[in-house]
């Protein structure tokens, strides 16, 4: 089976999609781009016509390595149900790399909020090196920075506070520009906004060509 042009690039992202996780999937999305690599994930493509577990598949299969956040597992509130699409995505991916020689060379991090947690809910995972970043934003950067030095064997990585700084510096610059598209015909209050609102509506892939096109400018070198 012939793998695809980027394989050695793609990072299929398993993530929580919720409004309180969206921070972190900014800083983990930032930080896979920073280092190179080719942030996949299923909200890259809204097609009707594709199933969403199609979709998945295809992605899991196009990349060699894959980020699994089984963080948000546990039910909230009386009557809700865990959430169980992480856990399911990482059987694919696990179950591809096991059971297909070749993909057998597939890497994959997992990722929880507090240590252990995952014990409650699938335990069968027990013996994986997971790693936990608290629900904090530099800690998740610290979670990936590590695994790209111990596990994709990256060298002479920046350090995870620095990375985060720079992520800080790219979403003040991106809103900066925004606003300067808006200042031409309205006040800074509106552009402001405009701005704001801009950046809010922008889709996985946009906001990826901003930080690549920010790196280019910023850290050609990283």
């Amino acid at each position: 089976m012939e793998k695809h042009a980027n394989y050695e690039r793609n990072v299929f992202i398993n993530c929580p999609f919720d409004d309180k996780y969206f921070a972190l999937l900014q800083t983990l999305i930032f930080t896979v781009t920073y280092y190179g690599f080719k942030p996949r994930i299923s909200l890259e493509n809204s097609d009707s016509g594709q199933p969403r577990l199609e979709k998945i598949v295809q992605l899991i299969n196009e990349s060699k390595y894959s980020i699994h956040d089984l963080s948000r597992l546990q039910s909230k509130s009386a009557n809700e149900y865990y959430r169980l699409n992480m856990p399911f995505e990482l059987g694919i991916d696990y179950g591809l790399r096991k059971f297909n020689s070749e993909f057998a060379d597939k890497r994959s991090l997992i990722l929880e909020t507090q240590r252990y947690d995952y014990m409650k809910a699938i335990s069968d995972i027990n013996g994986f090196d997971i790693k936990n970043h608290e629900d904090i934003p530099v800690k998740l950067v610290e979670c990936i920075r590590a695994w790209f030095s111990e596990t994709v064997k990256l060298k002479n990585l920046n350090a995870s506070n620095k990375v985060y700084s720079d992520f800080i510096d790219f979403n003040t610059e991106l809103f900066q520009q925004k606003m300067v598209k808006y200042l031409h015909d309205h006040n800074t209050t509106v552009a402001e906004r405009f701005a704001k609102k801009e950046i809010e509506e922008m889709t996985i892939p946009e906001y990826i060509v901003e930080i690549e096109n920010w790196k280019l400018r910023k850290h050609p070198s990283v």
